[in-house]
């Protein structure tokens, strides 16, 4: 499932494209898609029609675009979901469920990161295959192979930390790269909650945006075991944590996040090259990159947790 830094690839990518521009009309091509909206796809549509739309904004694993009448299109991907810009005549997608099309000129791609390896080409944009010169319409395209995302309107209102956020975002914590992230309110939060360190990174109502990714590289960089009880953690321990959090998710953005396969793609369908710099993640019986101690992979949740048995050594007193 695409995590923070996959997320926020996505919104900023969106930012140049869909700010300040106009949605001609919306067409629902699968229910499934907007079924969280509870008037239906004939409503969703509907409501998109002539709306005005402002910059994107993320909590988490959450993105929405602020419309001019005072509400938002949120967005969640899900496990396959993606959305992609380009010329509204382009060859459908396999699973294309939501297309919204607009007026007006559009914005190139945004530039490569110059440091990440080179990329082949992508789709052309709305202006061409150059992105330059001035192409009247553009589409943004919905397309999510399993429908696990889902897109929907919802009312903007007061979140957690004080910000507006849509209605179903509001229970949703900081992330730990908002300025509204509270790292000593997380620390007291997690002694309270007398669970697996893991499982607290995981949990959205005490910090958003973390996955199982990059949990474990986390804890791989905090020398923390993804079965440590939390009330035993110190407060060196947990800044520690936090600092991986932050580390591995900045690396994870400079480089476009990490892609394990095409599903999971920037707005240009570009991939991501985080899975070159895991130090954990997926990397069983290799050598940790500290020690040469082989990674371990334990069953985690009905998933996996990967560690290093010598740099993270698994406590006397577990909590799973």
């Amino acid at each position: 499932m695409p995590e923070l830094p996959e997320v926020e690839v996505v919104r900023r990518g969106l930012g140049r494209w869909v700010s300040g521009r106009t949605v001609a009309a919306a067409e629902v091509l699968h229910p499934r898609a907007v079924r969280r909206h509870t008037g239906g796809p004939a409503d969703f549509a509907g409501r998109l029609a002539g709306r005005t739309m402002a910059a994107p904004e993320r909590r988490g694993k959450y993105m929405w675009i602020p419309l001019d009448s005072g509400d938002a299109l949120l967005a969640h991907l899900g496990m396959s979901g993606q959305l992609l810009v380009g010329e509204p005549d382009r060859e459908a997608e396999r699973h294309l469920r939501v297309r919204v099309t607009f007026t007006g000129h559009a914005a190139p791609p945004e530039p490569p990161v110059p440091s990440e390896p080179a990329r082949p080409p992508g789709p052309p944009g709305p202006s061409g295959p150059s992105g330059e010169g001035g192409g009247d319409g553009f589409d943004l395209r919905f397309v999510d192979q399993r429908t696990f995302g889902h897109l929907l309107i919802a009312d903007l209102v007061p979140g957690v930390a004080g910000t507006p956020v849509p209605e179903p975002v509001a229970h949703i914590a900081a992330d730990p790269l908002e300025d509204a992230f509270d790292d000593e309110a997380f620390y007291r939060a997690v002694r309270r909650r007398r669970t697996g360190v893991k499982r607290a990174l995981l949990d959205q109502s005490l910090i958003s945006g973390v996955g199982n990714i990059y949990a474990d590289e986390a804890l791989w960089r905090a020398a923390l075991h993804w079965a440590r009880p939390t009330e035993t953690l110190t407060r060196a321990e947990v800044t520690r944590v936090l600092a991986g959090v932050r580390e591995v998710m900045l690396a994870a953005l400079a480089v476009g996040g990490t892609s394990f396969d095409s599903l999971y793609v920037n707005v240009n369908g570009e991939s991501g090259y985080f899975d070159r710099s895991l130090d954990a993640y997926g990397r069983r019986d290799e050598p940790c990159r500290r020690c040469g101690t082989p990674i371990r992979r334990d069953v985690f949740m009905n998933r996996s947790s990967y560690s290093c048995p010598k740099c993270q050594p698994r406590p006397r007193r577990a909590r799973y």
